[in-house]
């Protein structure tokens, strides 16, 4: 049973933030996409108070969409942050800075997924997108995501061959989980049924 909240109707799982985005369905734990030393570097970065959005596919993995790809994308807001160094040192990182040939990167066992992110396509600034962002917990670790629906418009706009491909996957996603947000107890009937 959905339960009210001021910001309105919550899904039926009691664990959701305000963002509605479902805990039972979309946390971190049940995805397991992060190692725990991956996990533990997002925690640190968070703890750190360093600004940073999960972007790209992995962003829309944690919101349900059925996505793969080969690392996570971070977006931070600053990369002089002193909490991303922070967060390297606690977990055995470091970082590359970028030379005429590279981009920035991170380096070392715990933060190999991870890709610095510097621009997005189609979308406004880090601190306009970051607003707009939804929170997902990791652990007990909030971390903010590009919303699906910004997701979308990043890869229509890029407007690569792989962003087409992945564009279906990604709408069919999202209403999906507009329909789980409108109506949540239907996901657990026909979850029954199944």
């Amino acid at each position: 049973m959905p339960t009210q909240t001021t910001s309105g109707t919550r899904c039926c799982c009691s664990n959701c933030r305000p963002s509605n985005v479902c805990a039972e369905d979309f946390s971190v734990g049940k995805n397991l996409i992060f190692t725990e030393r991956e996990a533990r570097f997002l925690q640190e970065l968070v703890r750190h108070k360093a600004r940073f959005l999960i972007v790209g596919l992995s962003a829309a993995n944690l919101q349900g969409a059925p996505a793969v790809t080969q690392d996570v994308d971070l977006w931070f807001r600053d990369l002089n942050d002193t909490g991303i160094q922070k967060a390297l040192k606690k977990v055995g990182g470091f970082y590359i800075a970028p030379t005429a040939f590279t981009k920035p990167m991170f380096g070392g066992k715990a933060v190999e997924l991870f890709d610095i992110v510097m621009t997005m396509d189609g979308l406004r600034s880090f601190d306009a997108e970051y607003r707009g962002a939804v929170e997902i917990r990791l652990g007990r670790t909030p971390v903010k995501v590009l919303p699906l629906s910004r997701i979308i418009a990043s890869k229509k706009a890029a407007n690569r061959p792989k962003d087409k491909l992945v564009l279906p996957v990604l709408e069919d996603a999202m209403l999906a989980r507009k329909v789980h947000q409108k109506h949540p107890s239907s996901r657990k009937r026909s979850l029954r049924k199944g």
